[in-house]
């Protein structure tokens, strides 16, 4: 998890778009996804997605994250073949009861999960969350504050996930066997460890509030920034896109 929402540097297309458009390039995807239960056109957006993760530099970290979800979709997939019944029987022994129509609603909901998890990861990593911020500030009049929680949230997820890979590696040291294959053993034993993650996130928490009062927080305003974020051809180029991913997943 180290590193997994940290900016990449690049000089791709994407890099050099508006911090806007790379937001709703991102949504549109996530639209595209729900709305659409078509197998096909949810295969198209998850390859589309492989490929500008592939565009903007970031493959490992793209094909990283895809394994991941693929753990969580085996999962999923097997629970909805599982416990849906409608539609015509394909395999059946004992209380195990496999339909078509099962198999397509899994396959699709998996895809789904992909398509809407991937362009997410990869806005985030071709965007400083500064750049975020201010974007958001600038074209849609977000106020400051909830534009600053939003970005500092994304950016203590890593640092969060550190902290606890920290105090895991402290209780293994300590004895206790954190790398049970039980789930349910394994979720009594992490649970007692979320009391000192919280209190190093409090004293985080409070650090980060007096560096921000210290630096006039309170005083920041919209035109307090003196970088703009003008939208260019490519950035008109990425909105037809998005409104053709949109079309698409609406017709099919």
């Amino acid at each position: 998890m180290k590193g997994f929402l940290d900016y990449v540097p690049g000089n791709s297309v994407f890099h050099k778009m508006n911090p806007m458009t790379k937001l709703i390039f991102a949504f549109a995807i996530c639209v595209a996804c729900f709305s659409s239960s078509n197998i096909l056109v949810l295969c198209l957006l998850l390859a589309f997605n492989v490929i500008t993760g592939c565009i903007c530099g970031i493959k490992e970290r793209t094909f990283s994250l895809l394994k991941g979800l693929v753990k969580i979709s085996v999962f999923l997939f097997v629970l909805q073949v599982l416990f849906i019944r409608g539609g015509n029987v394909i395999f059946e022994w004992k209380f195990i009861r496999i339909t078509d129509f099962g198999v397509k609603n899994a396959l699709a909901l998996v895809l789904r999960l992909s398509g809407a998890t991937l362009p997410l990861a990869i806005m985030l990593s071709v965007t400083k969350l500064g750049d975020l911020s201010n974007a958001l500030v600038e074209k849609l009049h977000i106020p400051f504050k909830y534009a600053f929680t939003l970005t500092t949230a994304i950016r203590f997820i890593p640092v969060f996930a550190a902290e606890m890979a920290g105090i895991m590696e402290a209780q293994t040291s300590r004895g206790i066997e954190l790398d049970t294959r039980n789930p349910f053993k394994k979720v009594a034993l992490i649970l007692p460890l979320c009391a000192p993650l919280l209190v190093s996130s409090v004293r985080k928490t409070q650090s980060l509030a007096i560096a921000a009062d210290l630096r006039g927080f309170k005083f920041r305003k919209a035109g307090s920034c003196l970088k703009k974020y003008p939208f260019c051809a490519r950035d008109i180029v990425c909105f037809v896109m998005c409104a053709a991913f949109i079309a698409a997943g609406i017709l099919f």
